[in-house]
């Protein structure tokens, strides 16, 4: 049995957006990033567009990764199969850096004028150890297409050769 891989196409960035090169998000730029969930939220989102969660780690915002391989592990407790990630384009206008447990502005980092709260990786603050970003604005996000995750054999060579292990 195969399983399933997450990967983009040849892609091309809209023109002003630039992929991950920098650790940290920069102030006022434009980003690539990904949000995962599921297939029948995805058509949902595509129809009326991100909505602010009620709550979350960094507080009510639309939580989002620039790691695609994050992204397509949400929603955690779901079938992989059911599992879509939408690419989004998103400016993320000034951007506050959340690096540990029990920061002082980490549900209230909208309030003190920021648009964006970024957790770096490997900080302590989420299991995987990548990155994740928050946006408060909705309307700061633009949505490009989706990902669905593409089956691939257990065995390459047995695809094409047949299973003939022991021969």
């Amino acid at each position: 049995m195969g399983g399933l891989e997450w990967a983009e196409e040849d892609f091309v960035l809209p023109p002003g957006v630039i992929r991950l090169l920098t650790l940290q998000p920069n102030d006022h730029r434009t980003y690539i990033m990904y949000h995962g969930t599921t297939r029948a939220r995805a058509q949902q989102i595509l129809r009326t567009g991100f909505h602010q969660s009620k709550d979350g780690m960094l507080g009510p915002g639309v939580y989002l990764s620039r790691d695609l391989q994050k992204a397509s592990h949400y929603p955690i407790d779901h079938p992989e199969e059911d599992r879509v990630v939408i690419v989004v384009k998103v400016n993320v206008g000034k951007v506050k850096a959340i690096n540990y447990q029990t920061h002082p502005l980490q549900k209230t980092w909208h309030y003190h004028g920021f648009d964006t709260a970024w957790v770096p990786p490997n900080c302590g603050m989420v299991q995987s150890g990548l990155e994740e970003n928050c946006v408060w604005d909705p309307r700061r996000i633009e949505i490009i297409r989706l990902i669905k995750p593409k089956a691939v054999p257990a065995h390459p060579a047995a695809a094409v050769y047949g299973d003939r292990r022991g021969t």
